[in-house]
């Protein structure tokens, strides 16, 4: 076999540039299967150097059913790496198993894929051939009994691939079309109105201290007296939680109604809701 048959093979095999099959090849005397090994180390080599910079692109998958559903971020740096068929095709097969593993990421990165490597090990193959840090990010999977699940995907990168995704479950046993039309919008609702908790007095205290941080600066300046701006505060807070609890928000479809309101509706109750998440890619 010539020198440029054996680095058209090693080029196939393992995916890496020109230059690089060319200096394996020298350095392992010609030996292809060396070859790979000196190309895997220096691949995890490049894939160490690359993890420290900056993975804000990149998109997010989503598998499974109304029964069993799964949410997986995978980032990149570019939006140009987002697109590339290597980078979906990966994507679209973790997403697959993500839902078959529950969303556990240590048994997520040491699961087969179709060639017989591992999720972690493909990464790493990855990250050398298209050059940029790509990390798996947050991971959701919905699977309760005696709820239906429904999703909404904005900015659809290709098939189940987006920049936003969302899932909501509802607990259920209607079938009706109306109601599965309800659980669309609401998922798309979920998507618009970013919602960070279900009900009010669910949000994380955190959260609320912060909140509550950034009123009292706001109000220091005020002049107002001690006794007003106290009233001020408690309203402020007051609001903040119903805007940002998903049964007190306004329904995008209807503003001047609740979601709560529009679930009565549909003869759903308060508790109906039993989990949502939404990943943005950027956020």
């Amino acid at each position: 076999m010539s020198d440029i048959d054996k680095v058209k093979q090693l080029r196939q095999s393992t995916g890496a540039g020109f230059k690089d099959c060319k200096a394996a090849l020298d350095e392992s005397l010609g030996n292809i299967e060396k070859a790979v090994e000196i190309l895997r180390i220096k691949g995890i080599s490049k894939a160490s150097k690359k993890m420290s910079r900056e993975a804000k692109e990149g998109v997010v998958a989503v598998s499974g059913n109304n029964i069993k559903i799964s949410l997986i971020e995978i980032n990149c740096e570019t939006d140009f790496v987002a697109k590339n068929n290597d980078f979906i095709n990966f994507v679209k097969e973790v997403s697959d198993i993500n839902n078959e593993c529950n969303s556990n990421l240590e048994i997520l990165k040491k699961s087969k894929m179709k060639n017989n490597k591992n999720i972690e090990e493909n990464l790493v193959d990855l990250i050398t051939k298209i050059g940029e840090k790509i990390t798996i990010g947050r991971t959701k999977t919905f699977n309760s009994k005696g709820v239906k699940n429904y999703k909404y995907l904005h900015t659809v990168v290709k098939d189940n691939l987006s920049k936003l995704a969302v899932v909501v479950s509802l607990k259920t046993t209607n079938s009706s079309e109306q109601f599965d039309l309800f659980g669309k919008q609401l998922s798309m609702h979920i998507a618009a109105s970013n919602p960070i908790s279900i009900f009010p007095e669910n949000i994380e205290k955190s959260v609320l201290d912060k909140e509550q941080e950034l009123i009292s600066e706001e109000l220091k300046n005020s002049g107002k007296p001690k006794d007003i701006a106290d009233k001020i505060k408690i309203g402020k807070l007051k609001k903040f939680k119903e805007d940002n609890s998903l049964i007190t928000q306004n329904w995008v479809m209807d503003p001047k109604k609740k979601v709560k309101d529009i679930m009565k509706e549909f003869n759903i109750p308060e508790n109906g809701i039993e989990n949502f998440s939404r990943i943005k890619i950027g956020e």
